[in-house]
């Protein structure tokens, strides 16, 4: 017999379950078969899911996973170049933490970053044999699927019907905050199948204790570490509403249940303080090296940007942008390429009807006040301190170090997680209670007696309304605007013919640069095996106060790529940062392809202007081979000291160069008087 202890009854599970009819006799079939019949649930569930997540990535799946994903550009380039990097080190025995293959040469922090290095480690066999688009394509895919997977592991516990644990997981998975996310390939929000199970580790702790504390806190701290190698930032979320939660537990054990209180606090005590040693030991290097490491960040990540304005605003929980997140200039700088979702806090008005009345009408359980209660926390959390005018928590928040670096809209994930477990709840309530009404009306309910068909089928019929009450909304906003919009990784001809045939300890600059927010230079580079270092890179370590003395020269470039009018605010002085950067930089080859053809994130605005400001800065003639202007500068060359008239004169009034390739150099050097 079991000794474990009873749970807690200020927390209980579902009174009244009404058992379904049993699939077998008692003692019927083998261990395997049994084993079988309780992993099937699971099993189906993940593979509804997955044909789900296919159907939403079908533009991929149905055509070339290898070479076509979201674009070559923007996010989905460096998340393409993050998940490349750990196969990269494995097979080179370098470190998968840190890369000077970016920023050369003083590189980049993977950890500091949102690289997600688990991912990139667990799936480098796909990268070895079918490339890093395809990894890129198989995380995008998997993200809802684990999550929505996941929830319902969490949410079987508190139903006794699996469709209403699908339906919870189908909720988390593919969640506005989930889909919207996956569209900029952000992967260290959109996977998330870590915190249902935090969620699960904390119950088993917390109220129900039937397995050995050290076994949960094992599993707890491992989750843990699964989770800083997925995101930080989603871990840090975690561990601020999870400790919000277990206050809320403890302090409504310790006003009433104060003996329950007392017989669960060692369990939970051990189970928690197997949990730290665990994820301590295992994450000690790492936590190192994110706060002090190479490459690290310090402060602020994005240093111009207010903590805490990048939030929601309230209306947005139930209203819709009529034009969702597609923009002009998201397609033409490297956004999504595609219709874009209307925003990610959309929760609709189905749901949130749904969640109150399950409240009211079963406001003696106590977990849906808990989790509502951390609902409605997360849902103040991810107010933006900029966009509303009234009092938000981020107001205290945005001063308190590491947590100011949080970007508040995430904390939807926890808003949706709370929602999720709480539809699921209502849903099975719905069912249970349009089962058992008519034995409660006649004053003889039979509890062990299966339903008939009739009954079933009613009761059946009353969830799959609340089902469509809570999500018909969310899949309207869909509407038109799946599957995502994907298209195939283009390469200019120079990276797909020359790059190849480099001769070791390249260090390569790129127009249009990252230093204007053009990211397919990461593109380029992950298609040549990361043969070659760049300069380039993405994320906060491209913010000009982290770029040194080469700052003045990398705000050149971005200005030839994305300024109104560079040439306007053009002096000798601006070739001559240009040449310094690049000499401290290291770079071998600079290269600026034609841009005739290629897709317009792939276009820098005055590719005309940078042609001649390269001109300028190495005091070379460029070599035009594979559709490209190459220079190779020489240390010994000074820049050539062409004012803004002679050189504006050279340019002309168009972003592509007219004439013979060679027009724009001969006319600067010409200029110059050499």
């Amino acid at each position: 017999m079991s000794t474990a202890p009873p749970a807690v009854e200020w927390l209980p599970e579902w009174t009244d379950p009404i058992p379904e009819p049993a699939a077998a006799a008692p003692g019927g079939g083998t261990g395997r078969t049994s084993r079988w019949r309780r992993a099937q649930p699971t099993v189906l569930a993940g593979g509804a899911y997955l044909v789900l997540s296919v159907a939403l990535w079908w533009e991929v799946w149905s055509s070339h996973p290898t070479s076509v994903s979201l674009c070559g550009c923007g996010d989905p380039a460096l998340f393409t170049w993050f998940l490349d990097w750990p196969a990269h080190a494995i097979t080179h025995g370098t470190d998968p933490f840190y890369s000077s293959a970016m920023f050369h040469p003083g590189g980049v922090n993977l950890l500091a970053n949102t690289s997600e290095v688990g991912l990139g480690v667990v799936l480098a066999p796909v990268t070895w044999v079918f490339g890093p688009v395809a990894t890129l394509n198989v995380s995008l895919t998997l993200a809802p699927v684990l999550s929505a997977l996941a929830m319902f592991v969490l949410a079987r516990r508190w139903v006794s019907w699996t469709p209403a644990a699908f339906v919870a997981g189908l909720l988390y998975g593919f969640s506005p905050v989930v889909v919207s996310n996956l569209t900029d390939a952000h992967l260290m929000v959109a996977m998330a199948p870590v915190p249902p199970l935090l969620v699960l580790c904390l119950d088993e702790l917390l109220v129900r204790q039937r397995r050995r504390p050290v076994a949960v806190g094992v599993v707890l701290g491992l989750l843990v570490v699964v989770q800083f190698f997925l995101g930080t930032e989603l871990l840090l979320i975690c561990a601020i509403t999870a400790a919000v939660g277990v206050v809320l537990v403890v302090a409504y054990a310790a006003v009433g249940h104060r003996d329950a209180l007392r017989r669960h606090a060692r369990h939970a005590l051990v189970g928690f303080g197997t949990a730290a040693g665990v994820a301590g030991v295992l994450l000690a290097y790492p936590l190192w090296f994110v706060l002090d490491g190479p490459a690290h960040l310090s402060g602020l990540v994005w240093p111009a940007v207010p903590p805490g304005d990048f939030g929601i605003r309230l209306p947005t929980l139930v209203t819709l942008d009529p034009t969702g997140s597609e923009t002009a200039t998201a397609h033409r700088f490297g956004g999504y390429q595609g219709l874009g979702l209307h925003q990610a806090d959309y929760l609709g008005v189905g749901l949130l009807l749904v969640l109150v009345a399950v409240v009211v009408l079963r406001r003696r359980d106590r977990r849906l006040w808990l989790f509502g209660s951390v609902g409605l926390l997360s849902v103040l959390l991810s107010l933006s301190a900029g966009l509303n005018d009234f009092w938000v928590p981020w107001r205290v928040l945005r001063h308190l170090p590491e947590v100011q670096n949080i970007v508040p809209d995430r904390f939807m994930v926890i808003t949706v997680l709370c929602a999720s477990v709480m539809l699921g709840i209502a849903v099975d309530a719905t069912r249970r209670w349009v089962t058992v009404t008519p034995g409660i009306r006649s004053g003889r309910p039979d509890r062990n007696a299966a339903p008939s068909a009739g009954r079933r089928a009613a009761a059946g019929g009353a969830a799959l309304v609340v089902t469509l009450i809570a999500l018909v909304p969310i899949a309207n906003s869909y509407v038109g605007r799946l599957p995502l919009t994907v298209g195939p990784m283009v390469v200019p001809e120079w990276f797909r013919t020359v790059a190849p045939h480099l001769p070791p300890g390249q260090v390569v600059l790129t127009y249009p640069s990252s230093f204007g927010g053009f990211l397919t230079s990461l593109t380029e580079q992950v298609d040549n095996g990361l043969s070659y270092d760049t300069v380039e890179g993405g994320g906060p370590s491209e913010v000009p106060s982290r770029l040194g003395p080469e700052a003045s020269g990398a705000a050149a470039l971005g200005d030839a790529a994305l300024a109104l009018d560079p040439a306007a605010t053009y002096t000798p002085a601006t070739a001559t940062a240009v040449r310094e950067a690049l000499l401290g930089w290291g770079v071998t080859r600079v290269v600026v392809p034609d841009p005739s053809g290629l897709p317009s994130y792939e276009q820098g605005l005055h590719t005309s202007y940078a042609v001649a400001l390269l001109t300028a800065a190495t005091g070379q003639r460029p070599q035009f081979e594979a559709d490209a202007w190459v220079w190779v500068p020489d240390t010994s060359v000074p820049a050539v000291p062409v004012d803004g008239a002679a050189l504006r004169a050279c340019v002309g009034t168009t972003n592509l160069p007219t004439g013979p390739p060679d027009a724009i150099p001969d006319c600067v050097l010409s200029g110059s008087g050499r």
